[in-house]
């Protein structure tokens, strides 16, 4: 018997299926060390398998590795993106807008802030966390290129211009709490508002 008992390698109970419970083990395993202060660099197979109670084996049947790990729980914070209903641009920027520096995790909290000087660290973070915000970039991008097509918004517009500055107050006021008086409930309608005042075709 090995010296960690494998969740996967234990008996089966009714239930839901071994493999989801372990899967489900590993993340929030995962993320409970980042949210204690564990950092990217430091975070070990090791550790994330002795807080969920299994093998590295069983890990490493599941992803490839960390990284692959990394990106499966951190985008579990994220939830999935909200979907644009395509009838709006305006709506449909204020919906993709109102999910940037949203988490549907509360550890998030805790994790996200200490992620970013860590990203700016190593190449490799940083193309983590751009495998996680490339579908949801994708989104945006969709929809102002919708805008450019009927003619609702500029023709000369810079869209990945545009996306900065959709996304940039939302992150700095979620991520870093710019400013405390800002309503964070409205604040996507403000500044999607403010935004399409430039880019609207006259």
């Amino acid at each position: 018997m090995s010296d960690m008992t494998s969740m996967a390698d234990a008996p089966r109970s009714p239930g839901r299926p071994r493999s989801v419970r372990a899967d489900e083990a590993i993340v929030e395993a995962t993320l409970d060390l980042l949210a204690e202060g564990s950092t990217l660099e430091a975070l070990s197979i090791e550790a994330i398998a002795a807080r969920a109670g299994v093998g590295k084996a069983t890990i490493y049947r599941r992803w490839s590795g960390k990284d692959a790990l990394l990106m499966d729980a951190l985008g579990r914070l994220k939830g999935v993106p909200p979907q644009p209903a395509g009838r709006s641009v305006r709506d449909d920027l204020v919906l993709l807008v109102g999910a940037v520096g949203h988490n549907v995790d509360p550890r998030a909290a805790k994790i996200m802030p200490c992620l970013v000087p860590e990203v700016n660290r190593s190449p490799d973070h940083f193309q983590l966390y751009q495998n996680i915000v490339a579908p949801r970039r994708k989104l945006m991008r969709e929809v102002l290129r919708r805008g450019v097509d009927s003619g609702e918004l500029r023709a000369d517009v810079d869209i990945e211009l545009a996306m900065a500055l959709l996304t940039g107050p939302m992150l700095i006021q979620r991520v870093l709490r710019w400013h405390p008086e800002l309503d964070d409930q409205i604040l996507p309608e403000r500044v999607v508002d403010a935004v399409l005042e430039g880019l609207r075709a006259r």
